[in-house]
């Protein structure tokens, strides 16, 4: 994901990031090199991001975070309970869903240009409880969720559930509304899984770019429409997708079933007579 987003961008500062399982950790540090990135110019480091987040990164903020933490994971908030990340939100994400808890650790993160983007299972958008309350707090204490993006199911090998992009900035202070796309539907089939073609990423991204709203497939809600919801973000309360369809008249289908008896009636009369002049015994 960091070597995708440095394809996008004129100039890269570095590469920072975190990984818990030193299999991956240490196949990211081969990646980088292996695409020609100076080893001075990342720093992965191995360890729990929510636990135990990087000593030299804590204090840095990005421009630019993207992540796909592991869906709805079991963490320990209890030995971090006062921490600056998590303390201003007045509740801590469920011991058994920590989602929200890699939210919140990117926001801490993010500089107050930045953009963060991160891969979410669609709980986060409508959970209640303590999440209900944190994602209450992103949107109306602060107003930091930008765009809603529903991605198709069964994109990514590890899992076949559908899932979505919350995209969230901090300079939105004059931002008076949330984007919803839903793109669930935006798919090719090659063999067992749903590809995202290069067409289907430039109707996500021309959409986001130009803030719009179309008909079936995105919505632009204002922040007083999401307040209404009771700061439900699930998708289909913002763009509707249903087809309506189509109407069926009862009485022209008795109609045609009781001339398709006549018919098959006047068939079985002549067959009988075939069957007579042949002298066999008719088949019904």
């Amino acid at each position: 994901m960091l070597l995708r987003v440095a394809k996008e961008v004129k100039e890269v500062g570095g590469f920072f990031g975190q990984e818990s399982n030193p299999t991956t950790y240490n196949l990211c540090r081969m990646n980088m090199i292996m695409h020609d990135v100076h080893y001075k110019k990342f720093d992965i480091y191995n360890e729990d991001t929510l636990v135990n987040p990087s000593p030299k990164h804590i204090d840095e903020r990005f421009e630019a975070i993207v992540a796909n933490p592991p869906f709805s994971a079991n963490w320990n908030p209890d030995a971090i309970i006062s921490d600056d990340r998590f303390s201003p939100y007045g509740k801590m994400a469920p011991k058994s869903k920590a989602d929200f808890a890699f939210v919140q650790h990117m926001i801490h993160q993010l500089a107050e240009n930045g953009t963060m983007a991160c891969v979410l299972p669609h709980g986060v958008l409508f959970r209640g409880a303590a999440e209900g309350h944190i994602r209450k707090y992103i949107i109306d204490d602060k107003n930091q969720l930008d765009a809603v993006i529903g991605l198709p199911a069964n994109i990514f090998y590890g899992t076949s559930i559908p899932t979505c992009v919350l995209v969230l900035k901090k300079n939105r202070k004059d931002a008076k509304d949330i984007l919803f796309i839903d793109a669930s539907n935006a798919f090719d089939k090659v063999k067992t899984q749903n590809v995202l073609t290069e067409a289907h990423l430039k109707d996500i991204i021309d959409t986001y770019r130009n803030r719009e709203t179309k008909d079936k497939y995105s919505y632009v809600a204002s922040l007083a429409e999401v307040k209404e919801n009771d700061y439900n973000l699930n998708i289909p309360r913002y763009v509707d997708t249903f087809e309506e369809e189509e109407v069926i008249d009862l009485l022209a289908v008795s109609s045609d079933l009781k001339t398709l008896e006549t018919d098959i009636a006047n068939t079985d009369a002549i067959i009988a007579d075939f069957c007579k002049e042949l002298n066999i015994e008719t088949p019904f």
